[in-house]
């Protein structure tokens, strides 16, 4: 529950007592005698202040911000009024409403005076409320935001671990064979698999990275997967690095290069084929994966998916009403675009 602090509430109690000060100074003209004018509104100054602790402290938590505001309503009112019955009938007898400084008895049934009481008491009453309970609604608000915030975070960190790593330990293998063959290509390819396990571990750990970065994990990424075969693979890479500074989410477009390989069939040379283009503007980008289909699907395509859906939430949590995702699943093709806002 909202925590409400006493100080805060006490001056907010006295400066609902100086409004009334000054409103009734001017209306009753208090200050051609203001010590005698203040001496007589003392009393209703108490009640002003009363009526505000009781209900910031006591009704507003209990009732109000406990759902239950029908008796909020029925127990505020009560109080307003019996604040204004022990004013009238309890503290100076033998006086009328400050503002009337005539002596005289007073009536014994529920009179003007009686009634003027309310006005200063309601509408502190009210105004109070008012205040605490935009106060309140600002508190659950930040409230909703941290929780928001604290799901977003936990969700795209979870979304982040979902890129499929197996294609770092087929490396690994790759990478081997070639330090047994003495292959001069071996440490330049653990200098790449390096640089993207370190993009992955802590890079990614960043809210925006370089579109530079991302291409460079793109480009070693596509580089270790044609250690898998070494005959001339049918792919086509065309990323535009003119604007490399562009701030993007990390790993956002290594999952489409992924399904691209994953279920093209790229080793197949005469149907198999990727096709990668990137092209940049002042203000964002458009990423197109194109990837062959099989004739007959492999095992991976009948458990492919998960990471373009991985993608989409990303997408709609990082970058809403900013990106268009278009996707073209033909007979012999599948074919993604994404345009993205960037800045």
């Amino acid at each position: 529950m909202h925590s409400v602090k006493f100080p805060r509430i006490a001056v907010e109690a006295l400066a609902w007592a100086i409004l009334w000060v000054v409103v009734l100074a001017i209306l009753g003209g208090g200050l051609e005698s203001p010590f005698r004018f203040l001496r007589r509104l003392g009393p209703l100054l108490v009640g002003i202040v009363a009526v505000v602790i009781v209900n910031a402290t006591v009704l507003l938590p209990r009732l109000y911000f406990a759902n239950r505001r029908g008796w909020y309503v029925v127990a505020g009112t009560a109080v307003v009024v019996a604040v204004a019955l022990i004013l009238q009938y309890g503290f100076v007898p033998d006086r009328a409403f400050p503002i009337q400084f005539g002596r005289g008895a007073r009536p014994r049934g529920l009179g003007t005076a009686t009634l003027r009481y309310l006005l200063p008491l309601a509408t502190a009453f009210m105004g109070s409320a008012l205040i605490e309970v935009m106060r309140y609604a600002s508190y659950r608000e930040r409230q909703a935001v941290q929780a928001r915030g604290e799901q977003l975070a936990t969700e795209l960190k979870f979304l982040k671990s979902q890129v499929n790593p197996h294609f770092l330990f087929n490396s690994l293998n790759n990478i081997y064979t070639l330090t047994l063959l003495q292959d001069e290509k071996a440490s330049e390819s653990l200098l790449r698999l390096a640089g993207m396990l370190r993009y992955m571990l802590y890079d990614s750990e960043t809210e925006r990275v370089a579109l530079g970065r991302e291409i460079e994990y793109i480009r070693n990424y596509i580089v270790l997967r044609r250690l898998k075969d070494s005959r001339a693979m049918d792919i086509q890479v065309d990323l535009d690095e003119s604007r490399p500074l562009l701030p993007i989410a990390p790993l956002l477009l290594i999952p489409f290069v992924e399904n691209a390989f994953k279920h093209s069939r790229v080793e197949d040379l005469a149907d198999g084929y990727v096709r990668i283009s990137l092209v940049t503007s002042a203000a964002g980008i458009v990423f197109r994966v194109e990837n062959s289909v099989p004739v007959t699907p492999s095992p991976a395509d009948q458990t492919g998916g998960i990471g373009l859906e991985n993608v989409r939430k990303r997408l709609t949590l990082l970058y809403p009403d900013r990106h268009r995702l278009e996707v073209d699943h033909g007979d012999h093709h599948f074919i993604v675009t994404l345009q993205l806002e960037l800045v």
